[in-house]
């Protein structure tokens, strides 16, 4: 079969399963994505609308928070890595209808999550302001102001989000993302009320959106975790199991998060390269880069809440051991994300016009915004959902290392090079990073594709 055919055949599985072997309905997999994908847009929104509010307090501010931006998310992935290896995990305990095991693993993830975000802040306290001048030592000092406030600032919320991602990894490998929906709902309304009094009220600039995220996030934080002492439910956590570690679970856990945070730090680390290459580009580069990424978060939506839903249904088919299920289900989530984010995409591209007239920003700046956010939605309609939701398909079913690697030289070899090929030697600035970004998603496209037909990824659960 060509490899054409093989394409074709991925994204359009063959009839159903018999009924004893469809572990999700239609109608569950849908009450995972849609509360997924209304938490997604609403950060997004969210998103936007800071930046718009911030874009009010002069560009210098906005290329100040956007580049602290690239450092701030090193840490969080790494909180992300720890909660979505750890949910690898505990889907596949559950897939076997172990609960015991289940809610010790639940459990352990909040331990390592909060060990690792005190740490994390710590050092961010200590030398958060002598890495900034390291990384960027030819940037405005007004925008490196900027940088060191809102990192200083934002730091103190990170225990708190580590809390919030080791529970809503929890409950979405339950399938119960509607809590991890009107959780968010929440914190994202705080963020914003807050995010507009510190700027339009008290004009604090890069602390007025600084504070407003910390405080959300730790209400956020608690409220996650509350709910995760919920003994009602298919898996909780006990106070004792989150503070006592056991080696055998946090050995396993690790197994899988390890390889995931090294994969998510070192693609952080490499747009935070990237992110130094930007700063020499002038401020209306950096200022168009801090907006189209936001607008890139929208339209990555659906493939994130795919993603999501990837590690559930995959783990836990691998979990009950029914690797034809777990085929049958990677097949059709890829089909469903090209669907999803091809109309998604289309719709975000139209709205962006209409959203740049609300920034106050420069002709040049918005210019830039609507090249390099057309380049963005063509590949992540098309391609992303072969490395995004696929990998993550191959993830939850315990095929860490190819992921790891296969991340590690499209993301981060390919894509860095790339960038200083095409943004730096060809001269193309932001519109060479978006080329980059979108040819290292096409080189990650074609290693998952080649991977899921070797069919060298079953039988590498992670549980006993």
């Amino acid at each position: 079969m060509s490899w054409k055919g093989k394409i074709n055949r991925l994204i359009e599985p063959r009839p159903l399963l018999a009924a004893e072997r469809q572990r999700f309905s239609n109608e569950q997999m849908k009450k995972m994505i849609v509360p997924l994908v209304i938490e997604q847009l609403l950060q997004m929104v969210v998103g936007l609308a800071d930046t718009m509010m911030v874009s009010y307090a002069g560009e210098a501010v906005v290329a100040g928070v956007g580049l602290d931006n690239m450092i701030y998310t090193v840490f969080i992935y790494l909180f992300t890595a720890i909660a979505s290896g750890g949910s690898v995990v505990v889907s596949q305990y559950i897939g076997n209808e172990d609960r015991r095991k289940a809610n010790l693993s639940s459990a352990q993830i909040f331990h390592i999550a909060g060990i690792l975000s005190l740490i994390c802040m710590t050092v961010v306290l200590v030398s958060g302001s002598r890495m900034l001048k390291a990384m960027y030592p030819t940037t405005a000092p007004e925008t490196l102001e900027a940088c060191r406030t809102y990192l200083w600032i934002v730091s103190l919320s990170f225990p708190a989000n580590a809390m919030y991602n080791a529970g809503a990894a929890l409950y979405r490998t339950m399938g119960k993302t509607n809590i991890t929906m009107r959780i968010s709902i929440m914190a994202n309304l705080i963020n914003v009320v807050g995010n507009a009094v510190g700027i339009f009220v008290f004009h604090a600039g890069a602390a007025g959106v600084a504070w407003p995220t910390v405080l959300s996030w730790t209400v956020a934080g608690v409220v996650m975790t509350g709910c995760c002492f919920n003994r009602k439910q298919e898996v909780f956590v006990t106070a004792v199991d989150m503070v006592r570690p056991n080696a055998e679970m946090v050995r396993r856990i690790l197994g899988v998060a390890i390889p995931n945070s090294i994969e998510n730090v070192l693609f952080q680390v490499s747009k935070v390269v990237l992110g130094m290459l930007i700063a020499t580009f002038g401020t209306s580069q950096i200022a168009a880069n801090t907006t189209a990424q936001t607008i890139w978060s929208l339209a990555a939506t659906m493939n994130v809440a795919a993603s999501t839903v990837c590690i559930t249904v995959i783990g836990q088919c691998t979990g009950a051991g029914d690797t034809e299920a777990a085929a049958w289900y990677m097949r059709k989530m890829v089909r469903l994300s090209i669907v999803l984010s091809f109309l998604w995409n289309a719709a975000v591209m139209l709205l962006t016009p209409v959203l740049l007239p609300l920034y106050d920003l420069s002709s040049e700046t918005k210019r830039l915004i609507l090249i390099v956010v057309a380049i963005h939605n063509l590949f992540a309609a098309f391609v992303q959902p072969f490395s995004g939701p696929l990998s993550f398909c191959l993830r939850a079913a315990g095929d860490i290392r190819f992921t790891m690697w296969a991340s590690i030289f499209a993301t981060v070899v390919c894509r860095t090079l790339l960038s200083f090929l095409l943004a730096r030697t060809l001269g193309l600035g932001v519109i060479g990073i978006a080329l980059a970004m979108v040819l290292d998603w096409s080189i990650k496209a074609v290693l998952d594709v080649v991977r899921f037909y070797s069919g060298r990824w079953k039988g590498r659960r992670v549980i006993e």
